[in-house]
């Protein structure tokens, strides 16, 4: 997806909607300055776009009984290279994964992992992920403390 225009009232809702998800149409538009119709054809317009995926609520890893997160690095088998997007949609169905991302240098794909404790992790990255065809090497980072938790995007106003 490339940048798209966006003015400075569509900024205003995409910093406000980051911020509270949930706020209504009316508050919103008081927020953003805009009345609640032209705020309300905004944000749709903003959603049929894609610019704005989705709502979600964010609930913290723990309160579910996910004690370990893990960054884990994969390199897939380059005789496997063809049946990439099969492998890609592996990764995807995997709920331990979080996020998955093909990124570039030593490594394929970066990873986000929870798990309940450090042996449901080994247990997931040995008996699934590493089972998967193509899984060349696995190279996981047990994180040890949250600094800062997920943020919204900067949005420049």
């Amino acid at each position: 997806m490339t940048e798209m225009h966006l003015d400075a009232l569509d900024r205003r809702i995409l910093q406000v909607l980051q911020q509270d998800g949930r706020a209504s149409n009316v508050d919103l538009s008081q927020r953003v300055h805009l009345s609640p119709p032209q705020c309300l054809r905004r944000v749709r317009a903003l959603e049929e776009r894609g610019v704005i995926r989705g709502y979600t609520a964010q609930v913290t890893r723990e309160s579910l009984g996910y004690a370990v997160m893990a960054y884990v690095n994969l390199n897939i088998d380059r005789e496997h290279f063809g049946r990439v997007r099969e492998l890609e949609q592996v990764l995807r169905s995997f709920p331990e994964i979080i996020e998955c991302h093909c990124v570039s240098g030593d490594h394929d794909y970066l990873m986000k992992v929870v798990a309940r404790d450090l042996k449901s992790l080994s247990q997931f990255l040995t008996d699934r992920l590493m089972q998967v065809p193509g899984v060349d090497d696995v190279r996981s980072m047990i994180c040890m403390e949250e600094i800062k938790p997920p943020a919204p995007l900067p949005v420049d106003v």
